[in-house]
């Protein structure tokens, strides 16, 4: 996925109210840009990062410019506009990156599912060799703890629902996935965070035992575009019933 137009470069001044942050562009003006991430982004907005953006010529959006990357100062490249990681998660699959979800004719967005009224993020269906129909929940890991990257990076209550709808895909019948994508080119693996939603870790380990399937897949990430990487290790953490 290559960024049309070209991505322009800032500084990070400050984040706030979520959707919004201030920086400075290179010739020195403050520009208010769209933040396209609900999470904390710890370890991804420090004053002073590096910011790329992109400009929509949507006339009717109040704020323009989109913050889709950071550069911190150890040069890691961060994937802030979360909407990437499920466009990445399906060139991954059509490009055959991730070997367990291939050979499905068939791939929708967006597809209700579950009694919680969910929508998972990605559907296979009608498999070659006659596999059962996968539903795929997408999370973008960018916490990053000494090289190890942690989902989620606050209490999830959505991502709980997800874990448990996926249980239940599985019990009728289905297969399901759950997929991080790593946006942080600084993470080599992937653990669930037990650290901060102690009940989320749980419910991977007891998906994980009740067949939901766990990847993770890596980025190479640029000013220039986003491409799917190789696939990583979950490790999932030590912790007994919540």
């Amino acid at each position: 996925m290559q960024f049309q137009p070209a991505l322009q470069r800032a500084t990070l001044e400050r984040r706030y109210k979520r959707f919004l942050a201030d920086v400075i562009t290179e010739d020195g003006q403050r520009l208010t840009i769209h933040c396209p991430n609900t999470g904390a982004m710890t370890g991804c907005a420090e004053p002073g990062y590096e910011v790329w953006y992109s400009t929509s010529d949507n006339a009717k959006r109040k704020y323009p410019n989109t913050w889709e990357l950071s550069r911190t100062p150890d040069n890691d490249f961060i994937v802030i506009n979360t909407q990437r990681a499920n466009q990445i998660a399906e060139q991954a699959i059509q490009q055959n990156c991730l070997p367990q979800l291939t050979g499905y004719q068939s791939l929708r967005r967006e597809v209700r599912y579950g009694e919680e009224r969910s929508r998972v993020d990605l559907f296979l269906e009608q498999h070659q060799d006659g596999k059962a129909d996968c539903f795929i929940e997408v999370k973008s890991v960018t916490l990053n703890e000494h090289g190890c990257g942690y989902f989620p990076d606050a209490v999830t209550t959505r991502g709980q629902k997800h874990l448990r709808e996926l249980q239940a895909m599985v019990a009728a019948g289905y297969r399901a996935a759950l997929l991080f994508v790593v946006g942080h080119s600084g993470i080599n693996k992937v653990k669930p965070a037990a650290h901060i939603d102690p009940l989320y870790a749980q419910l991977c380990i007891q998906a994980q035992q009740h067949g939901v399937e766990l990847y993770a897949l890596s980025c190479q990430i640029s000013a220039q575009g986003i491409e799917p990487g190789e696939p990583m290790t979950v490790e999932l953490p030590q912790i007994g019933p919540i």
